[in-house]
């Protein structure tokens, strides 16, 4: 997409140690390289400055899933937001940021519609596993707010296989919006989270090519530089690091443990 030019070339440079997290229905990583890195798990594409190229590894939902739940499960809030002239993923927000870090032992497996990076299995569904009457709303919000942010996390590690390590994130979409989701990645990921002043990252991108075609600019990283401005990053909270290492440790074994029964449902 072209939000990855208005993003992850925010240096003015070709850096593979900046990435930009695309939040909108989907989520995914895309990180600028010098050369082509092929994997079957995601994505590799000529960019627009030659001589680079764009990995992006992406998930086949997950800004969907959180509207999924608001959709069926958070009609008070969609009441309430629309009376206080507010979002309602902004009440979302808060009524998430009350469970705890891994839900009170909920996870969330966020595959509604099957699976890109890294599984690439159309099979696969959404399950919460470990769900029993303690929880609440606010627990299974989180569950599947944590649930996007591990299977991100998931993406990002085929590209650590590939030589790839980005050292920042730059956020853009709806989702990049949220403080609280943004202090997970940052958590989770254990790097700075930040997001660009115009939050539109594909409308920027456009307007980026756009001003580099009609020549205003000499090239894609002389319009960057000019264009693009970033909000002070998130960063992680060191408290918080080994909690959300303990949930993700649990979440990795989700899908593999139950990769054949997908495929059994699958057949009904």
């Amino acid at each position: 997409g072209v939000d990855a030019t208005a993003s992850a070339l925010c240096t003015g440079m070709v850096d593979a140690t900046v990435s930009t997290r695309m939040c909108g229905s989907t989520h995914c990583w895309q990180i600028v390289l010098d050369k082509p890195v092929f994997d079957r798990r995601f994505i590799n594409l000529p960019y627009y400055i030659p001589g680079t190229w764009v990995a992006l590894a992406g998930l086949g939902t997950s800004g969907a899933v959180v509207k999924w739940f608001r959709d069926n499960f958070c009609m008070a809030e969609k009441e309430a937001a629309a009376l206080m002239g507010e979002d309602p993923y902004n009440l979302m927000n808060k009524q998430a940021a009350q469970s705890p870090i891994g839900a009170n032992k909920l996870l969330y497996a966020p595959y509604l519609m099957g699976e890109r990076t890294p599984h690439l299995d159309a099979d696969c569904r959404g399950m919460f596993f470990g769900l029993s009457a303690m929880h609440t709303r606010r627990d299974l919000l989180r569950a599947v707010m944590e649930g996007v942010t591990y299977s991100l996390k998931d993406c990002l590690n085929v590209l650590a296989e590939m030589g790839v390590a980005p050292e920042t994130m730059l956020a853009c979409g709806g989702g990049g919006k949220s403080p609280l989701w943004r202090q997970m990645l940052a958590d989770v990921f254990q790097m700075p989270v930040a997001t660009t002043v115009n939050t539109e990252g594909p409308a920027l991108g456009v307007a980026i090519l756009a001003g580099v075609g009609a020549g205003l600019y000499a090239s894609v990283p002389e319009a960057c530089r000019a264009m693009i401005h970033v909000n002070p990053a998130q960063n992680p909270i060191a408290e918080n690091v080994p909690q959300y290492e303990k949930v993700y440790a649990l979440y990795t074994k989700l899908y593999q443990a139950n990769k054949g029964l997908f495929k059994e449902l699958a057949k009904l």
